[in-house]
């Protein structure tokens, strides 16, 4: 089941297919593939931080959205982080570009749910990263896969 959070409310949504997004405005026979980022992310390399908002950042380099990208890269970055730092296994980056938006997922193959805390004053930075998902993405949420799960999020095209 995945859930699905906009404005701070948990709403069920449905399963969403990270394969291929096509335009809904051109016919079937017309329409290209949306672009696409996959990336395997190695159990602990830190490297993989960087190295996803590199790739993000030429992904969206046409998008045209100077500001949403900035803040795609943080996200991106927030996500990545946390399956690298908080899973001992290998986890798998997808951000998919459509007509409506943006859409990253990280799947990693740990059934622990992520869980929104509240920062401690004296923790550094830790504790903050799922607050910026909430606070900047216009959507996110976690999908539960039969091994693992999908924290996701997305930025609509046309937001300011």
């Amino acid at each position: 089941m995945e859930r699905q959070v906009r404005g701070g409310g948990p709403t069920a949504v449905g399963t969403f297919s990270a394969k291929t997004v096509r335009g809904e405005a051109a016919s079937a026979t017309e329409q290209a593939p949306a672009p696409q980022l996959r990336r395997r992310l190695g159990r602990a390399d830190l490297r993989a931080v960087p190295e996803a908002r590199r790739a993000l950042r030429e992904l969206l380099r046409t998008w045209g959205r100077p500001g949403r990208s900035e803040i795609a890269e943080l996200l991106t970055s927030e996500l990545v982080t946390n399956a690298v730092i908080h899973t001992d296994h290998d986890a798998l980056l997808t951000a998919t570009v459509g007509p409506r938006g943006l859409r990253v997922e990280v799947r990693d193959f740990v059934s622990r749910r992520p869980r929104l805390r509240v920062p401690i004053a004296d923790d550094g930075t830790h504790g903050r990263g799922l607050l910026l998902v909430q606070s900047l993405a216009d959507a996110w949420g976690v999908r539960v896969h039969g091994v693992g799960k999908s924290v996701w999020f997305e930025l609509d095209a046309q937001a300011a």
